[in-house]
């Protein structure tokens, strides 16, 4: 359980920074796009670019949430309940969003394997974007990878759930 929760936490780390890149890199085409929009011309394919950085730093950042509880989450209805309920609610909860994101995930993988197959790119700029297809693919897979530690640390007499 350990070494899958390191591997979670590794993985979690490495699309922290991925994303923090990916924002980096879109505050300074941002303000490029600006002091050159004054001076001569936007730059082209900047809306572009945005949103297939923006799609990026989302997905980077979903398991990080989860991780650290940032979600929102209403509840008004569990908290009436039991705790031995609300762990067992909560269990229920990380099972249904540990398959739906592994789901996701494989869809949007074979989305960008198709994206790859076909030579598909961008409008403006010609950009090939399968790969930030494949960086969206990777953080809804971390972040399943996120529900199922949580489920397991759950189901693991001891261990109790993390939420």
């Amino acid at each position: 359980m350990t070494a899958l929760d390191r591997v979670m936490r590794f993985l979690n780390r490495i699309l922290v920074f991925c994303g923090g890149v990916f924002l980096v890199g879109m505050v300074v085409l941002t303000c490029a796009n600006i002091a050159t929009r004054t001076v001569w011309e936007p730059i082209r394919g900047t809306f572009e670019l945005m949103g297939y950085f923006g799609a990026v730093v989302t997905a980077c950042a979903l398991a990080y949430t989860q991780l650290n509880r940032g979600h929102i989450a209403v509840n008004v209805l569990i908290h009436r309940f039991s705790k031995k309920t609300q762990q067992r609610l909560n269990g229920f909860n990380n099972a249904v969003c540990t398959v739906f994101f592994a789901l996701v995930t494989w869809q949007i993988v074979l989305k960008a394997h198709g994206f790859m197959q076909t030579g598909e790119v961008s409008e403006t700029l010609r950009v090939i974007f399968y790969p930030f297809t494949y960086g969206v693919a990777a953080g809804c897979g971390v972040l399943a990878l996120v529900f199922l530690v949580d489920l397991l640390q759950a189901l693991i007499p001891g261990k109790g759930a993390s939420q």
